[in-house]
C-alpha cells in the first residue's frame, strides 16, 4: 500500500514517494495525481488550503485490517477524521467505529451506521453523552471512572442491559510522544490495575443488573511502531482477565487493546502493519490464555491513524519566501489552524513541490510555516526544495489524512479547509470550506 519511488518528471532524480497513497503517480511537468486525479486541478478548483482523501486508499486499508483480524473486531477510531462518507466507507468494508463523545455518534448513525457496532470511549463522558448512547443503542460503552458505573446503569433502567467495557491502565508507555502516551500511571485514562481501581470498577459492574460486563479494554498511547508494546499491555490484561475468572468465576469474552498503530510521515521512517501486529498478538494471546487456563477472549483493535492517515493529501499554495538568518522560510496559505499536530506534538512531514519542475537552481534546505501570528506555526523544517520555489507554487504534503480536520480551528478566523474526496479519476467535495460567512453567524452578541 506504498507508492515506493517513483521517476520526478524533469528532474533526472528519483523522488520518494512512499509516504504518499499507493494510487499516486507522476504527470508531466512535475505534476501529481491520486486517486487518478490531478492534485493540481483539485487545488484550482476547490481552493487551497485542501485535504485531499484517497478513498481506495482508506477502503485498501480497512480491508487489510479485517484480514488480519478475520476472528477479532476492527473498530475504525472516528477521532482521526469522521465524515458521513467515512461513516460509510467504514460501514461497508465492514469495520465497527469507535467514538468519543455524543456528536461523532450521532452523525454516525444519522449516516447509516449500525450503532451496535459502535463502542463509546471518553475519560469525562456527560450526562447527555451517556443518554444518547443509550437512546441510540450503542454497542459498549468503556467505562473510564467509578462514577460513570452508576450513570450508565440509571440511563439504562430496570428494564434493560447495556454491555460495557472497562478500561484498565496496564502501566505500559508507549507512543511517539509524551502528550499521547496513555498506558501509564498519573495520566487522565482509565482505572490503575495497580491500585485496585480496576479490580474495585470490575466488582461494582458486575453487581449491576443493568450492565452486562463484556470485557476488559485498554489504550497504551498513539503513533506506536512496535509490536512489543502491545505485547506487554497484552501479558498484563490477559494476568488480570485470569485474576477476574478467579475472583469473580467469570471468563470474560472481550479484550479490546485499543489502537495507535504508527505510521510513517517521511520516507524511511517506520510504520506498523496489521498484519505483523495481528500475529505477534494472536500467538501471544493463545500463550497467556493456554497457560492460565482462560477461553481465548475476542481480540478487538481500534486503528484510526493507520486507517486514514496515508490517505490524506495536504495542498498549499506558497504565499512568500524569504532568507532570515540564514533560514529559507517558505510561507503557505494555511498553517496550525488547519494542522496543528506539528506544533503540538513535533511531528515532521516531507512537503513536495506539485505542478510544475523545478528550475535549474540547486535544491535548498527550507522551512515550511503557516500564515498564524505564532513563531510555533511551522508545518515542516529542514525539508529539501527546489531552490527557484516562489509564491504561487504548490505545495503538497502527505500522510494527512488523521488528526487534520478533526483537530483544526478557527485561529485569526481562519476557516476550516475543505475535505475532497478522491477515487477512480473523479474527486468530490465531502467536507465544504468554512467561510467568514460561517464564522459570523456563530457571533450573535450586539
Amino acid at each position: 500500500m506504498t507508492a515506493g519511488l517513483i521517476a520526478a518528471p524533469g528532474t533526472g532524480t528519483d523522488v520518494p514517494l512512499a509516504v504518499w497513497p499507493a494510487s499516486t503517480a507522476p504527470l508531466p511537468r512535475g505534476g501529481l495525481s491520486v486517486g487518478g486525479v490531478d492534485l493540481a486541478e483539485v487545488a484550482e478548483r476547490f481552493g487551497t488550503p485542501a485535504y485531499v482523501l484517497d478513498e481506495g486508499e482508506v477502503r485498501a486499508r480497512c480491508r487489510a485490517y479485517r484480514a488480519a483480524f478475520p476472528d477479532g473486531e476492527v473498530l475504525y477510531a472516528a477521532k482521526a477524521f469522521l465524515s458521513r462518507a467515512m461513516a460509510r466507507w467504514v460501514r461497508e468494508e465492514g469495520l465497527g467505529l469507535d467514538v468519543c463523545s455524543a456528536g461523532e455518534l450521532e452523525l454516525a448513525v444519522t449516516a447509516g451506521f449500525p450503532p451496535g457496532r459502535t463502542v463509546l470511549h471518553g475519560n469525562a463522558k456527560s450526562p447527555a453523552d451517556i443518554a444518547d448512547a443509550v437512546r441510540l443503542g450503542v454497542g459498549r460503552i468503556v467505562v473510564d471512572s467509578t462514577s460513570e458505573i452508576a450513570r450508565i446503569a440509571a440511563a439504562v433502567g430496570p428494564r434493560g442491559r447495556q454491555k460495557v467495557l472497562v478500561r484498565v491502565v496496564p502501566g505500559v508507555s508507549a507512543g511517539g510522544h509524551a502528550k499521547i502516551r496513555t498506558g501509564t500511571e498519573g495520566q487522565k485514562f482509565g482505572l490503575s490495575a495497580a491500585d485496585g481501581s480496576a479490580q474495585d470498577a470490575v466488582a461494582r459492574v458486575l453487581a449491576r443488573p443493568e450492565l452486562e460486563l463484556a470485557g476488559l479494554h485498554c489504550h497504551i498511547g498513539s503513533q506506536i511502531t512496535s509490536a512489543e508494546p502491545y505485547l506487554a499491555a497484552l501479558r498484563r490484561m490477559t494476568g488480570l482477565l485470569a485474576r477476574i475468572r478467579d475472583d469473580h468465576g467469570v471468563a470474560l469474552p472481550e479484550l479490546d487493546l485499543g489502537g495507535g498503530h504508527g505510521i510513517a510521515y517521511r520516507p524511511g521512517e517506520p510504520a506498523l502493519g496489521p498484519e505483523t501486529l495481528a500475529a505477534a498478538l494472536r500467538t501471544e494471546l493463545a500463550a497467556r490464555c493456554g497457560a492460565a487456563g482462560l477461553p481465548v477472549p475476542r481480540l478487538s483493535v481500534e486503528p484510526g491513524r493507520a486507517v486514514v492517515g496515508p490517505a490524506g493529501v495536504a495542498l498549499y499554495r506558497v504565499l512568500a519566501v524569504k532568507r532570515t538568518g540564514g533560514t529559507v522560510f517558505v510561507a503557505v496559505d494555511g498553517g496550525m489552524s488547519d494542522n496543528p499536530r506539528p506544533a503540538l506534538y513535533g511531528v515532521r512531514y516531507a512537503p513536495r513541490l506539485i505542478g510544475r519542475a523545478p528550475g535549474a537552481a540547486p535544491p535548498v534546505t527550507a522551512t515550511v510555516v503557516g500564515r498564524h501570528c505564532e513563531a510555533g506555526d511551522v508545518l515542516a523544517t529542514d525539508v529539501e526544495l527546489p531552490g527557484d520555489v516562489r509564491p504561487g507554487d504548490l505545495l503538497g504534503i502527505p500522510a494527512a489524512g488523521a488528526y487534520h480536520l478533526s483537530m483544526a480551528s478557527a485561529y485569526n478566523m481562519v476557516g476550516r479547509p475543505p475535505v475532497v474526496a478522491v477515487h477512480e479519476g473523479a474527486a468530490r467535495l465531502l467536507v465544504r470550506r468554512e467561510t467568514l460567512g460561517d464564522l459570523r453567524l456563530r457571533d450573535v452578541g450586539d
